[in-house]
Parts: structure tokens; C-alpha cells; sequence
């Protein structure tokens, strides 16, 4: 067999790149005619309440418009863009208006397209092989052909979240937990690895106009790069785009995992890369948050900056999954805001599924009901503060830091809404970063 071509392109103009990324990849190759299309962009959550942090985080809609049209110029009339936006279980209110903000409704005008929010769709249960079954959207599972659009980032789970990543996306809640497991053997890394492998046939075009450095989320720093990265072999596509970000193959797990499942080697002997040369256009994008081993205890560099005492927080691992992952920020910046400079006594916050108390802590606040079921009985937990809910509420969340002796402000999870437009601040009139890539014109 050939080797597999991986195109990368530097982004210089509307339409134009993108055509030239999809023909030097020879991307829709496997794509039949008359084909049902699905289009996975990546949205990885949204708020209503501020303009919100799209660059790197969210695939461009310029992008998105771009392959529409080519699409269409290849006779694909039935197109489908589809995404589970990360939001509360019932609320469809806030897919709804990111799906209207970005212009999917002016596609849907202009070219015929569908756009589903996946969470209220069927899902149906897909063997993946080796004992592992997750249940993905039927809708993607019933096309013909997918068009997967991931925003180009490092993750601070995943080391980067590219075209296989981008397909989590698809999959419901329970599948969602499912991948976080506290299995050591068959964890996040061997779940996401396995993602793509029922799906029907996959051009992935990586949208790197802008990219994101400690993702997923907003309070990773957001760059100006220019480049896409395509290619018919999603693999392929994730290797080269790992490499771009800084990252070889094998320093990724769920891409080791890959490609040992697909029998495929990971120092790109088996893939030809096209246009731009890797090391013209990679820059090392961090992917780690920092953390300090202090004499009370592991906590985030910041907070150890700060001169936090007292608190033991450890660091999240690969079973905290995204519900869970999009509160921790917002705990630890009410950690933040209520220090007053006194040490506080003894308190260990535990995360995830997999971690477990330590001796001598006076107060153990268990965040989720993961945690709380795995350590509910511990005898290494002198006062346990447990908040038991998946996900956790707000309130709850306020409740125990308080109890614990930490004054957090239940206004800042009253407006946590509000939240990523203090992490805008730092791109504000800047140029680079320019809203129109997120509109429909």
C-alpha cells in the first residue's frame, strides 16, 4: 500500500486554502456520490453571556462555510452539520444560540444545510472492538461520508485534541463518563483512540487559522497560526498535526494506541506530507498545566504563587471528565478570590475518580459523585465534605468550600457565565484575533 498524504497548508486566503488543502490531500477521494454528508465542527462548550472565547477553542465558521461550498461544487446535496456542545443535560437553549451565532442558520439558508445538536438525537451502540462499546449519534453512523473539522489544540488530558479527539463530540453523556474511567489499563487514552474506528469513511481538515495552547477550554493561551492540515487518513492527519503542535506521535497515548490497533508505526515512515514542510510551521504548544509540590500539599502553580496555604489540591488526571473539568476552573478561582492571606487548615480537595485521600488532612471535600463513591468510606478521611452530584451544583459547590473554612463568593458561581470574558481581556484590539472568522457574512 501507498503511503498516506497529509496536506498542510498556510491559511492566506477565504475558499482558496481550504480548495487547495482538500485537493493536495485529495481528501474526498472515498467520497460517494450523492453522498449524505455529516460535518463535525468542534464547539466544546459556549456561553450566552459574554462574546465568547472562539480562537482555538471553536472550529471557524469560515472554514465550515468553505467546505460547504466545495461540497456543493462536488454535487453533495444533503449536508448535515452536527455537535454535542458541553451544557447542562436539559439545556438546549445554549447549543441552540451557538449554532445561531456562528451562522449556521444563514448555511442552513444559503445551502440547503441541516445543523442538529446530537444530544437530541438517537444515539446507538457501536462495537468497537476488544470488549469496548460506546453509543455514538445516529446520525453520523448512518452517513456516508464525514467531513471532520477539529480546531487545532493541545489538551490538558489528551496532550492534543485533534481529528480523532474532535469525534467525542458525537458520543452521549454516558459514553462521555465512560471514556474518564478509573481503569488504569483501558482508560481515556484507549477509549478516544478508538473513536473513529466505526465510522464511515473520514477526510479530516484540521482548522489551525487559529490555535490553542493548554486546552480545551478559554484560559488556555490563543494563537494567530494560520495553518490546515488535511488528510482521507484521520491518523495520518492526527500524527502530523501532533507534530505541529510539538508533540511526536509517541508522546501521545491515545495516538500510540492507534496506531498499534491499526498495526501503523508513529514516526510518519508510512505518511507523505505534502505543501508545507512540519518543521517550517511547528511551534510548541504546551499542553500541562503547572503544579507545585508545596509543603502543605500539590496545588497549581498559581495558586502556590499567590501564596495559598493550608490546601491540598491535587492534580486532576484523566478520569475527571468534561462536566466535572469545566467546574474545576471555576473552584479554583473561588479558592482564589477568598484568600485573605491566612493559612486555611488542613483541607484536601479530590477530584476525578481515581484519587484518594491522604492521611492527616483535617478536612477532605470529595467534588462529584465519582469521587464520593470511590472514597465515601475511606478511613484516611478524618471530616469528609462530600458534593455528590453529576454534575456537581453550584451551590453545593459554594456550600462545602465554606464549610471548609474557604469564604468562597456565591456570586462568582452566580455569574460563572461571565467567567471567559476575563480571559478575553488579554486579546482585546488585538487584530489577529478577528471575530468575523466565527460569522457568516
Amino acid at each position: 500500500m501507498g503511503k498516506k498524504r497529509v496536506a498542510i497548508v498556510r491559511y492566506e486566503k477565504p475558499y482558496d486554502s481550504v480548495k487547495k488543502a482538500v485537493e493536495m490531500s485529495d481528501g474526498l477521494s472515498e467520497m460517494p456520490s450523492n453522498a449524505k454528508v455529516f460535518i463535525k465542527p468542534n464547539i466544546v462548550f459556549w456561553t450566552k453571556a459574554v462574546a465568547f472565547p472562539k480562537w482555538g477553542v471553536i472550529t471557524t465558521s469560515r472554514v465550515i462555510e468553505d467546505m460547504v461550498v466545495i461540497l456543493k461544487e462536488h454535487g453533495i446535496d444533503d449536508i448535515t452539520i452536527g455537535e454535542g456542545v458541553v451544557a447542562a443535560p436539559k439545556d438546549i437553549e445554549t447549543p441552540a444560540h451557538a449554532f445561531a451565532t456562528l451562522g449556521y442558520e444563514t448555511l442552513h439558508k444559503r445551502y440547503g444545510v441541516k445543523y442538529i445538536n446530537v444530544m437530541q438525537r438517537p444515539f446507538e451502540e457501536i462495537d468497537l472492538g476488544d470488549g469496548i462499546s460506546l453509543k455514538f449519534n445516529t446520525d453520523i453512523m448512518n452517513s456516508d461520508f464525514v467531513v471532520d473539522l477539529p480546531a487545532m489544540k493541545s489538551h490538558n488530558q489528551t496532550v492534543v485534541s485533534l481529528g480523532i479527539k474532535n469525534l467525542k463530540g458525537t458520543i452521549n453523556i454516558p459514553s462521555r463518563k465512560k471514556c474518564h474511567n478509573a481503569d488504569i489499563q483501558r482508560d481515556l487514552h484507549y477509549h478516544v483512540a478508538r473513536l473513529a474506528d466505526g465510522m464511515p469513511p473520514i477526510f479530516t481538515l484540521i482548522d489551525g487559522i487559529y490555535s490553542l495552547e493548554r486546552g480545551p477550554g478559554f484560559d488556555g493561551r490563543m494563537r494567530r497560526s494560520n495553518i490546515l492540515i488535511a488528510s482521507s487518513d484521520i491518523i495520518a492527519a492526527d500524527m502530523v498535526g501532533a507534530n505541529v503542535l510539538g508533540y511526536r506521535a509517541d508522546e501521545v497515548p491515545h495516538l500510540v494506541h492507534a496506531a498499534k490497533n491499526h498495526a501503523r508505526p508513529t514516526d510518519l515512515s508510512d505518511i507523505e506530507v505534502v505543501g508545507e514542510k512540519i518543521e517550517d510551521v511547528a511551534s510548541v504548544h504546551e499542553y500541562d498545566f503547572a503544579y507545585s509540590d508545596e509543603k502543605d500539599g500539590n496545588m497549581p502553580a498559581p495558586l502556590a504563587k499567590q501564596g495559598i496555604k493550608g490546601l491540598f489540591y491535587r492534580k486532576y488526571d484523566t478520569t475527571m471528565c468534561t462536566y466535572c473539568s469545566g467546574l474545576n476552573g471555576l473552584v479554583l478561582s473561588a479558592i482564589r478570590f477568598a484568600w485573605k492571606g491566612e493559612p486555611w487548615d488542613g483541607v484536601e480537595i479530590l477530584t476525578g475518580k481515581r484519587l484518594k485521600p491522604t492521611p492527616g488532612m483535617k478536612k477532605t471535600i470529595l467534588l462529584g459523585r465519582c469521587m464520593y463513591n470511590a472514597n465515601k468510606d475511606n478511613p484516611d478521611i478524618n471530616e469528609m465534605i462530600a458534593i455528590k452530584g453529576c454534575p456537581p451544583n453550584p451551590k453545593d459547590i459554594v456550600d462545602a468550600l465554606n464549610k471548609a473554612g474557604i469564604a468562597a463568593d456565591h456570586g462568582l458561581f452566580d455569574q460563572a457565565d461571565t467567567l471567559p470574558g476575563f480571559f478575553m481581556d488579554r486579546y482585546k484590539d488585538k487584530p489577529e484575533f478577528d471575530e468575523s472568522f466565527f460569522r457568516v457574512e
